[in-house]
């Protein structure tokens, strides 16, 4: 009996859902290869653990860039050692239920189904971050209630308004987790002159990085190299001057959400109103960006649990959908695509 499985090809993580079993797999979207001959090394966290590290006849690359894929050769082979972990058989193919960002090209959408078609798998559906997201946070997109959801992954943040199974109104950014992770890497380098890699950086931002003010002024020492003298140099960070830097790219998904809900019907602006904003994401979770987005929204924005891993559990619940009418009798959407 053929088991169906879920991918969520996601910017910073690559997460597999078995129909049955649940998330089975969630590990970091990074490719260790062997410039001498092209060969992969490692992928996943032990990939992940050598960026920064290798020497010059490795290279650790992360080939999925805002949440598209900018290395097809790696992103097939990373699945298919991925894959390989869970024992899926060969004989019997799966079916598949891929997760894409909101907004991205036929070209790219095709990029995504080749690289897991590849694999030897029975077919590929899509669904968009947004509907998997809502689907993984408990909400029934099914109804006909409009409901706002804000997916901030590593690289991409989707905003959707989604009633009766489709999205009515969505924006989709190439800002994520990693942009706050980047301000901090060019505000060390600007302030201190200090170099400091993206896993530093990363820490940081968990540690102490807050977008709005903190009550509280946390440090966090960060190692790198400096700029000037080109020795390695230490220095201490405050969460109170990561807050200044942080704010800004937190605001600007802000704005989008504005801009998504003035371009709603008023039918499903009163239900929004009413339920208010759900954030998942593994973004979502920097300090006080449901606070942030409250304020500047003027809307409850509400966590969903296990932010992180909405959008794989949504996947996972949208296997269901497979085979279903496109659209059912009380005029609700099938939210996958029809099958590649």
């Amino acid at each position: 009996m053929s088991v169906d499985i879920a991918i969520d090809l996601g910017t910073s993580n690559t997460r597999i859902y078995i129909a049955g079993k649940g998330k089975f797999l969630d590990e970091p979207s990074v490719v260790t290869i062997n410039l001498d001959n092209d060969d992969i090394v490692a992928v996943g966290q032990e990939a992940y653990a050598m960026i920064g590290r290798t020497s010059q006849r490795l290279s650790s690359i992360e080939p999925i860039v805002g949440g598209v894929i900018s290395d097809f050769y790696l992103v097939e082979n990373m699945i298919r050692i991925q894959l390989g972990k869970a024992n899926i058989s060969r004989i019997i193919k799966p079916r598949v239920v891929a997760c894409i960002p909101g907004e991205i090209t036929d070209v790219e959408k095709r990029a995504v189904v080749n690289s897991i078609l590849s694999i030897g798998v029975r077919s590929v559906s899509l669904i968009e971050a947004s509907k998997a997201a809502a689907i993984g946070a408990g909400l029934d997109i099914r109804s006909p209630h409009g409901r706002l959801v804000l997916d901030m992954g590593g690289g991409t943040t989707d905003i959707a308004v989604i009633s009766l199974g489709d999205i009515s109104v969505s924006r989709s950014m190439k800002v994520g987790g990693n942009s706050f992770d980047e301000e901090i890497i060019k505000y060390v380098r600007r302030k201190y002159n200090l170099i400091i890699g993206r896993v530093t950086a990363q820490s940081a931002k968990l540690e102490i990085g807050s977008v709005i003010k903190p009550k509280e002024d946390k440090t966090y020492i960060v190692k790198g190299r400096n700029t000037v003298t080109g020795l390695p140099q230490s220095v201490e960070l405050h969460s109170s001057e990561l807050y200044e830097t942080l704010a800004e790219t937190a605001s600007t998904i802000a704005s989008q959400v504005q801009d998504v809900l003035e371009e709603t019907p008023p039918e499903l602006v009163g239900d929004i109103y009413k339920d208010g904003i759900v954030l998942t994401g593994g973004g979502v979770q920097i300090n006080g960006f449901d606070k942030l987005i409250e304020k500047q929204v003027k809307l409850e924005a509400h966590p969903a649990e296990n932010p992180a891993d909405c959008v794989i559990n949504g996947c996972g619940s949208a296997l269901k959908y497979i085979g279903q009418a496109e659209i059912d009798e009380n005029g609700a959407v099938n939210p996958l695509s029809m099958p590649y």
